[in-house]
């Protein structure tokens, strides 16, 4: 019997590679960690970027919090089973008024899990509206073949080659994903998704987290770690990363420096130009 998802949500996911909204945390709960956030924003002068954007749970005791969150691991183990892995947490803060967005792409083809199964999480601290660029989905992309992807390396995408399926895409078969404060959306690693500019009033702040099967493999990189966040590993494919006790402790910002070199060799395999920052 599933812990949180009705059997309709389970069938859409599996059919269509997608499901939302679901409730996460609260709205108080939602921003309570937008002004954590902020707070860490405010101390830095920048909007958070770079490696801290990228695996920050290792960096941030409330985004570990969350990657554990009881009610988003319910959702997810009600997807992939019990035993969980979480291989990252990232950043997607889009400014008010700014051109970023995100290209028509796939995270699998790039990320070197060896997995159908990986699922992102994505939880919206702000509003994620059509109008702040949520998110857009092509339902059921996830089936079949990998779609081609060119490098394209544009400045306002957030993503890290700016990497972009290659096959023209019908967008009147998308359907947006918005999201209130405090939920989230579930899609499929292979679906194809993407996010346009922010032309809202507000910050669009989303943070993704991405599950995965314990028995899960890296396939390009070397070396990769993950946190074990339900259930047991049978398989020990990834190192798992420490829990910090308080925020950017020193016992293990050291790792989450080694992991996020990891994730960018991974990333930039084989490409062109390599970003200075994720």
């Amino acid at each position: 019997m599933p812990k949180l998802l009705t059997e309709a949500a389970i069938k859409q996911y599996h059919d269509d590679g997608f499901f939302f909204p679901v409730r996460a945390i609260t709205g108080e709960e939602a921003a309570g960690t937008r002004r954590q956030l902020e707070a860490f924003e405010a101390e830095q002068g920048n909007t958070i970027g770079g490696s801290h954007r990228n695996k920050s749970h290792l960096l941030f005791t409330w985004v570990d919090a969350l990657m554990r969150n009881a009610t988003v691991l319910d959702a997810v183990e009600d997807l992939i089973g019990p035993n969980i892995l979480c291989w990252n947490t990232l950043f997607w803060v889009k400014e008010v008024g700014s051109k970023t967005f995100v290209s028509w792409h796939q995270d699998l083809n790039y990320w070197g899990l060896d997995t159908d199964d990986l699922i992102t999480v994505w939880l919206a601290l702000s509003p994620a509206t059509v109008a702040s660029g949520c998110m857009r989905v092509l339902p059921a992309s996830h089936r079949g073949d990998m779609m081609p992807h060119e490098d394209r390396f544009d400045t306002d995408n957030l993503l890290t080659r700016g990497q972009e399926i290659a096959v023209d895409v019908d967008e009147d078969l998308a359907m947006s994903m918005p999201l209130a404060p405090g939920e989230m959306s579930l899609h499929n690693g292979r679906l194809a998704h993407a996010s346009g500019p922010n032309h809202a009033a507000d910050r669009r702040i989303g943070l993704s987290l991405h599950y995965m099967p314990t028995e899960t493999q890296q396939i390009i990189g070397d070396w990769d770690s993950a946190a074990l966040v339900r259930g047991e590993d049978r398989h020990g494919h990834f190192t798992h990363t420490p829990r910090p006790t308080k925020d950017f402790d020193p016992e293990v910002v050291p790792f989450h420096t080694k992991a996020t070199n990891a994730v960018r060799e991974v990333l930039f395999k084989d490409a062109e130009k390599v970003r200075k920052t994720l």
